[in-house]
């Protein structure tokens, strides 16, 4: 242990804040409590499963605290015995007062995305879906409102237009340990500058929304442009995956795309129409060119490529999507 160690009690839940305690750990920092959600029924069975923060924590023999209820009388007093001097919260729930001016040195984030652009839950996602050319993580000190607290520190990265939110999310879940361990370090020293982050309106061009994603958000509308569908997939990709509704002889299949390309052209088709030679392409008609689909998922049955879908699916002529 090091000498004249903070106390640090971890929040978080997800994969992408267990390189966070994990970085901490291995630097030898006191991390007295880990706090995460309690565990949940899942799969066919029904089994309790465990976040993979829990996980982690089992492992490493930390001491976990699952509450119910974070404003619960029980759980502050747990905190409370934990004597902390610092709480890091990477991909939790959004946290009462109560918690988040308990310790000494404060309460702080890491949130996936440069703020204040992309507040929310789902910074990554709509980063990559409104086409941004550039992504990153920040570290705040929390206040009340969501994501407005004081900036400390942030790390940029660059996209691409071949980038998806799976793709994303890898580099920043390791982007983001790196700068909550400069981040802690700095606390620790004394050094850091508070950079004060007024609360953004939405008229202000910055203040970039990042809502959760819900089923409706993946449904893909073929009137939009084929530049921001594209964007969509890629950035629903790997999860939850942008989906539609294929129309065929009275039946209707269900279709997740998973990644495709662009083509930018002129075009007479109706929107929806479907262009396939049965064997090696299936693209669909939209604003201003066509969606050529490279890997999907039939609904029930497994992901694959396209070819592979056409091997199994034959597309009829009067087929189209919606």
């Amino acid at each position: 242990m090091k000498d004249c160690n903070m106390r640090i009690v971890f929040m978080g839940t997800p994969e992408f804040a267990v390189p966070c305690l994990d970085i901490l750990l291995k630097n030898a920092y006191d991390i007295v409590g880990v706090v995460t959600a309690p565990d949940k029924a899942a799969g066919r069975g029904q089994l309790l499963q465990s976040s993979p923060v829990k996980q982690y924590a089992l492992e490493h023999g930390l001491n976990i605290l699952q509450p119910e209820r974070l404003k619960g009388e029980k759980f502050i007093e747990e905190l409370k015995s934990l004597n902390a001097d610092l709480q890091i919260v990477v991909a939790f729930r959004m946290l009462p007062e109560a918690v988040w001016n308990l310790p000494s040195q404060g309460t702080y984030n890491l949130h996936a995305s440069l703020l204040p652009k992309y507040r929310g839950a789902a910074p990554i996602n709509w980063a990559v879906i409104n086409g941004e050319k550039e992504s990153g993580v920040t570290t705040f000190k929390l206040k009340h409102e969501i994501d407005t607290g004081n900036i400390l520190m942030n790390d940029k990265v660059s996209l691409t237009e071949e980038t998806t939110a799976g793709e994303l999310y890898d580099i920043l879940m390791h982007k983001g340990a790196e700068l909550l361990l400069k981040t802690v370090k700095k606390i620790e020293e004394s050094m850091l500058t508070h950079e004060p982050l007024s609360f953004i309106t939405q008229k202000d061009y910055e203040a970039c929304h990042a809502p959760k994603i819900f089923k409706e958000t993946c449904r893909i509308n073929w009137n939009k442009t084929v530049e921001e569908i594209y964007n969509l997939v890629r950035g629903l990709s790997p999860y939850p995956a942008a989906f539609t509704e294929l129309l065929q002889e009275d039946k209707c299949f269900g279709l997740k795309i998973f990644s495709g390309t662009k083509e930018i052209t002129n075009n007479s088709e109706p929107n929806g129409s479907l262009i396939t030679d049965n064997k090696t392409f299936l693209k669909i008609k939209c604003s201003k060119g066509y969606f050529a689909i490279t890997e999907l998922q039939l609904q029930g049955k497994k992901r694959m490529k396209v070819a592979e879908f056409l091997r199994g699916f034959t597309i009829k002529s009067n087929a189209n999507v919606i």
